[in-house]
């Protein structure tokens, strides 16, 4: 388990504290087709953390060509239909390009900064020409309105109970999934953003952002930076 990751609930946990169980019963939202509306069809598509292939499945129905990249084998086990990667993302290097790189699940917020530069990198280096990468941020309230909680029509509730500093503008986030038959806990370590200091970070490693994708600012298209900008 990471330093400031934890989990509890049946089943396997990762080593940054997700459930496996928990991520196969969690419907998939509004993403995929914010996804599809920003790039172009039938595109090549790397996914980095992809998890138990949530989003991976639901692209591979539009008729996306997928590479899931996910760190945990139990993980990678539950995707179906698309070729699977396990590597830290930090780390990936596959000597090939793709029209569009994913970083979704607020992946960017990550405590530690030299591997959200990391991952940064490894999305600028898999970007074929002309290509884009699609990236999900946290919601400007995150890390303030809690506790909070939401109910699902699928019938759980999420509930976001703390997230408190631990230093160097990290907090600590703790939260609970409560199924009628189970229940979930995960804690995590985030660096909140505001839209300054996300931009920032991406120009560091090269990117810009292209255009906001959402209404909330949480999805965003970024292009590598051209020469002369």
């Amino acid at each position: 388990m990471r330093e400031g990751y934890q989990g509890t609930g049946p089943g396997a946990i990762t080593p940054d504290g997700c459930a496996v169980e928990l991520y196969s019963r969690l419907p998939v939202g509004d993403e995929p087709d914010i996804i599809a509306a920003a790039v172009p069809a039938g595109a090549r598509v790397l996914e980095l953390g992809s998890g138990v292939g949530r989003m991976t499945h639901a692209l591979l129905e539009r008729g996306f060509d997928v590479t899931a990249v996910d760190e945990s084998a139990e993980m990678l086990e539950r995707v179906r239909g698309a070729r699977t990667i396990r590597s830290a993302i930090e780390r990936l290097d596959l000597g090939e390009t793709f029209d569009v790189v994913l970083l979704a699940s607020f992946l960017v917020h990550v405590g530690d900064v030299e591997v959200r530069r990391g991952m940064l990198r490894t999305c600028v280096r898999h970007l074929a020409e002309g290509g884009c990468v699609l990236i999900q941020r946290e919601g400007p309230d995150y890390h303030t309105a809690v506790p909070r909680e939401r109910v699902d029509p699928a019938g759980f509730t999420v509930r976001i109970v703390s997230a408190e500093p631990v230093g160097d503008g990290v907090d600590s986030v703790h939260a609970e999934y409560v199924f009628p038959d189970a229940v979930w806990t995960q804690t995590f370590r985030a660096r909140p953003l505001t839209r300054e200091q996300f931009e920032e970070a991406l120009g560091e490693a090269g990117l810009r952002v292209d255009r906001y994708l959402t209404a909330d600012g949480m999805w965003v298209r970024a292009v590598p930076v051209a020469t002369g900008d």
